[in-house]
């Protein structure tokens, strides 16, 4: 007869002295339901896909003063980042410059000594404030993808001139040319990253600035459609299709809107990610076409 399973016993994140403390057993900390993050730290495998849960664990043998920042920062705040690949398996952490700790299976290291007023909490945990997130990420990321992240932090988290206050707290060093190119050209309308960053292929191309999210109506004032990019004046419109555009009853939606556009002497252009990505000199030639530049 098998042996009985043991019931996990682990409730929590914790190390494996603490574990050894309260009088678990290595055996019962290799059990299936025990996720082992890094050399010393252990979680309920159930917690390891949501960061609430793992970032706590992370915390617990990180250095003194280790906040959460960067990607993980960003991923707290609920900002997406396009045109990377998932990590979820490193927690990003910025800890004080004399810190002599390194990076481990479950964390990556930057160090930098954070002001005060750099460092809030989120889910009680340490995180950089979405203004420093935003400086952080400045000097990781690809110019589109830092558009797409400061969009979504001028919707949800901040305004330009807090995001200029922090340039101009921190206006060298990695990342500080790159704030500087992409801050007036953000925009808290974009409505996806993806959208983003097919404006900011545009954008470089040294075509004009669309309109973000311009209604179109008729001759008689009906509302005909939203367009996500639009040059009113030569009546282009282009829209990025994600994949919710696959859904059949969105894609029906598109094309009845799309006829009615169309039918109103608007040029429609549409553009998916392996357009923006595969083939970016088709879809600036396009656009160029449609817009006679």
């Amino acid at each position: 007869m098998p042996p009985r399973p043991v019931r996990p016993v682990l409730e929590g994140p914790t190390t494996r002295a603490a574990a050894v403390r309260a009088g678990l057993t290595d055996w019962q900390l290799r059990h299936r339901d025990v996720a082992r993050l890094s050399r010393d730290t252990y979680l309920p495998v159930e917690d390891v896909v949501d960061l609430r849960d793992r970032l706590p664990a992370v915390l617990l043998t990180a250095p003194p003063g280790a906040v959460v920042s960067h990607q993980t920062a960003a991923a707290l705040w609920r900002i997406e980042i396009p045109l990377q690949r998932d990590d979820h398996q490193h927690a990003h952490l910025t800890v004080p410059a004399p810190s002599r700790a390194r990076n481990r299976r479950d964390r990556r290291l930057h160090r930098c000594d954070l002001p005060i007023d750099e460092v809030t909490r989120r889910w009680k945990l340490p995180v950089t404030t979405p203004e420093r997130t935003w400086r952080d990420l400045a000097g990781v990321l690809t110019l589109p993808a830092l558009l797409a992240v400061t969009d979504q932090l001028l919707d949800l988290w901040t305004t330009r001139d807090e995001l200029l206050r922090m340039l101009d707290r921190h206006p060298t060093g990695r990342g500080a040319e790159r704030s500087r190119r992409v801050l007036p050209v953000a925009s808290e309308l974009a409505e996806s990253p993806m959208e983003s960053v097919l404006r900011w292929l545009l954008h470089e191309a040294g075509l004009p600035t669309p309109v973000l999210q311009h209604a179109v109506r008729d001759s008689s004032g009906l509302f005909l459609g939203r367009a996500d990019l639009a040059w009113p004046d030569h009546k282009v419109l282009v829209e990025f299709d994600g994949d919710v555009h696959r859904e059949r009853s969105v894609f029906v939606d598109d094309l009845r809107r799309q006829n009615k556009l169309v039918a109103a002497g608007w040029i429609v252009l549409r553009f998916s990610s392996a357009d923006v990505l595969g083939h970016p000199e088709k879809v600036i030639a396009a656009v160029r076409g449609a817009l006679g530049w």
